[in-house]
């Protein structure tokens, strides 16, 4: 079983396109665990404040498998997959990390670039991995995912990037303790 994080982020009525998206995952999978929900400003266009958050999954599905259900969440869910790329959007799901694969990207092939490249400069990324799964490490730089965030966050990079944790009502989204557990052990 292959361990994947995915990166959740919405600013086109945040709150409810987030509990859609992560109901569904919790329908997809046997096993969905988050972080804590971020929220922050849009970064790289002016917009509504984006909400965020990091998802582990366990799953025997392919890379191509998986894109293919998140482009397929993301449709279901109103988002324009041909808007520009610094845009309002409903609902954005990338996979971060595929166990600890390492790959180019290839948007002709729809294929992520592996580790994603936005978790060393993105605080809405980086900052809720850190907290989900702390000890794990980024497969080319060897750094556990806490230590990327201190360094991060003593960056001038990181106060241009705010964001702050938010109590997140999950009405509509049966969660259970599943869902909250923190990950421990890191993909081999």
């Amino acid at each position: 079983m292959a361990k994947v994080l995915i990166s959740i982020g919405s600013n086109i009525e945040p709150a409810t396109q987030v509990r859609k998206a992560v109901g569904t995952l919790l329908r997809e999978f046997a096993e969905v665990r988050l972080s804590s929900v971020y929220e922050s400003r849009a970064v790289g266009f002016s917009g509504d404040n984006f909400l965020n958050l990091v998802a582990c999954v366990e799953t025997d599905q392919g890379l191509a498998q998986l894109q293919g259900l998140f482009k397929r969440i993301e449709i279901e869910q109103g988002r324009d997959l041909n808007a520009a790329k610094f845009t309002p959007r409903t609902i954005d799901l990338d996979i971060l990390l595929y166990d600890n694969v390492v790959q180019q990207g290839d948007t002709a092939r729809d294929q992520p670039q592996l580790p994603r490249a936005e978790i060393t400069y993105n605080a809405f990324v980086l900052r809720p991995l850190a907290e989900l799964v702390p000890n794990w490490q980024h497969p080319i730089l060897k750094q556990t995912y806490a230590s990327l965030w201190r360094e991060f966050s003593a960056t001038p990079q990181a106060d241009e990037q705010e964001l702050w944790p938010v109590s997140f009502d999950w009405t509509g989204v049966s969660l259970s303790a599943r869902a909250q557990t923190p990950v421990a052990e890191a993909p081999r």
